[in-house]
């Protein structure tokens, strides 16, 4: 409990009348729920106010930037693991909340709202849990790749000497390229993933920051093609430049298309645990993942009656990879120090 204040009449008049505008700039209380936050600023803040104004709880919305996507988060958890100051994690992918589970910083909340989500997409043991999901997909710029037959297709078009100098994604260190990285090294194991990363690089691969440079960079014509993720996609597509989104790896014996939900997670500890379940059960609501499914991100709902507005994937008819979060959150966690040393050298 806070201490009492000392009777107003003791304090200087003008202290008093400036605190008292002070209360009201930050809206009279401290924040009921602390919320750190991977997703891109523009697409989360929108349901975070959403949160606010249905519940009249004021939450603490940290969000991450563009370099330090997810990752950044995670390791501030783990750094205030003795002291949580977080309650609820809102991350843009799978593989930091594996880790922060393995390493019990996260506790078990069943949802309600989580009962329909896929159990892949899901701890077993309600640590975490997917939703709004978005896609690992190519972005190709058609002034560059104008015939539809011969555009790239899929992850061996990157060691095409055909394309050579003209590819691009961003290192698989961070955010959703993480884990796509830590699913080909699940999939394929270190050395073979490390042999084709370096294949990608002596043919001209251009790896760099995130996801919406890469996009900018071919949508701008100085590349031909590349990985990107549904939502960054879609705004180059939305901004009208010459650019088309192409579901990957679709052919007899390719992997399939990488579909990467949000995930969602109580911090072992937290500080306000019942506005913490509130804001996952909010996050977690039909209407939220139909929210993120029509805003600008165009996020793909994981729950099949959850409507789909034009300009979602349709994912009919499209084969997905199939992916073991947890073998991948473990692949990860054995050989980032490999991967970081490929590309930091």
């Amino acid at each position: 409990m806070r201490p009492s204040p000392s009777p107003v009449h003791r304090r200087p008049l003008v202290l008093v009348v400036a605190c008292a505008l002070l209360l009201s700039a930050c809206g009279g209380r401290d924040a009921d729920v602390v919320l750190y936050c991977a997703v891109d600023r523009s697409h989360s803040e929108p349901v975070v106010r959403a949160f606010e104004e249905a519940t009249g709880l004021v939450v603490d919305f940290q969000p991450d930037v563009e370099l330090s996507k997810s990752v950044g988060h995670r390791r501030r958890l783990q750094e205030e693991s003795h002291n949580p100051r977080c309650d609820v994690f809102w991350n843009n992918e799978v593989v930091q909340m594996v880790l922060l589970a393995e390493a019990g910083l996260l506790q078990p909340y069943a949802s309600p709202n989580a009962a329909d989500v896929p159990a892949g997409l899901k701890d077993d043991g309600d640590l975490w849990t997917g939703f709004g999901a978005r896609a690992r997909v190519l972005i190709v710029n058609t002034d560059l790749c104008a015939d539809p037959a011969t555009r790239p297709d899929g992850t061996d078009d990157f060691l095409d000497p055909a394309w050579e100098g003209k590819a691009g994604m961003a290192k698989p260190l961070t955010g959703t390229t993480a884990a796509h990285g830590s699913i080909w090294i699940e999939q394929w194991g270190l050395e073979e993933t490390l042999a084709k990363l370096q294949a990608m690089e002596d043919n001209g691969v251009a790896f760099g920051p995130g996801n919406a440079h890469l996009m900018k960079l071919v949508r701008e014509g100085k590349l031909a093609f590349g990985w990107t993720d549904t939502d960054d996609a879609k705004v180059a597509i939305d901004g009208g430049y010459p650019v088309v989104q192409v579901v990957p790896d679709q052919g007899d014996g390719e992997p399939g298309l990488v579909l990467i939900p949000n995930t969602v997670g109580m911090v072992a500890g937290a500080p306000h645990p019942e506005a913490a379940r509130t804001l996952i059960d909010f996050l977690l609501s039909h209407e939220v993942e139909e929210r993120l499914a029509r805003g600008p991100s165009a996020q793909i709902p994981v729950r099949d009656d959850v409507p789909r507005p034009d300009g979602v994937l349709d994912l009919s008819g499209v084969r997905l990879a199939d992916i073991d979060w947890q073998a991948v959150g473990t692949a990860y966690a054995d050989n980032v120090d490999a991967l970081e040393a490929f590309f930091l050298r």
